[in-house]
Order: C-alpha cells, then structure tokens, then sequence
C-alpha cells in the first residue's frame, strides 16, 4: 500500500467482487484507473491459485505481490500471462514494482460501478472506524 501510496493510488484491502472473489488489494488511481494485487506469500499457495483469472474483468491493471524470498520463477510461466500481469515484490515495510502491468481498458459502465462499489466500501470502513455502531447497518461488505 505504500508503494502505490507514494504513486498517488489508493487502495482498500480485502474487496469483495460481484462475482464471489476477494481482491487483496484493490485501488484506484488518479486519472481513475483500477488496479487489483493478488498477494501470495507461499510457493505452493501461488502454484494451486487457479481463480487469478476471475479478477481481470474487474480491473485495468493486475498485479501479483510477492515476499523478496518467493521464488519468482513460477511467474513467467504461461499458465500465469506474464503478458498480461505486472510483479511486485514487497515486504512489511515497502515495495517495488519489478514488472509493470499492461493496461487493459474496462469498460466505462463497469468502470463507472467498481468505483462507486469501491468508494462505498471505503467510506463505510472509514465511518465504521470512526464510529463502530454504524456497523450494525446495512450495506454492502
């Protein structure tokens, strides 16, 4: 979240998708373009990961964060489209995108709906922090 703090895009952590999914990271950045991280911390959970694909429709830019000790190899693989998805490696502390992700346009409607989806959930963890009772309300997750 740093890393893409200091390049002006915000994200929000665990986001549910309209088709079942949970993005680990998804943000928006400044001229309103949409970006999804997919984190994997171990080998094997990289390598079983046969979802990945769910979250392109939902995204202008897909990334995979990794730890700097994950073997890194596993990406480059076709069953992965390393043409079509950006590398970063980060730790607790910062992050450095190694391969940029291509930008592949959304849809203006679908655009138009992920955002206010996006800004909705955002405002309703900010008020659910400042407040806790108002999580006891209705909304979406």
């Amino acid at each position: 979240m740093r890393l893409f703090a200091r390049n002006a895009i915000w994200c929000a952590a665990e986001v549910p998708l309209a088709n079942g999914r949970r993005a680990d990271l998804m943000g928006i950045d400044a001229k309103g373009q949409i970006v999804i991280v997919e984190i994997k911390v171990a080998r094997g959970d990289l390598l079983g990961d046969a979802k990945w694909p769910d979250y392109l429709e939902y995204c202008d830019r897909f990334f995979w964060g990794v730890p700097p000790e994950l073997d890194r190899a596993p990406l480059e693989r076709e069953a992965f489209s390393p043409e079509c998805c950006g590398v970063i490696v980060a730790d607790a502390y910062d992050g450095e995108i190694l391969r940029h992700a291509p930008l592949e346009p959304l849809a203006a409607a679908r655009r138009k709906a992920l955002t206010t989806r996006l800004a909705r959930l955002a405002l309703r963890r900010q008020a659910t922090l400042l407040d806790p009772e108002c999580s006891q309300y209705g909304g979406e997750g």
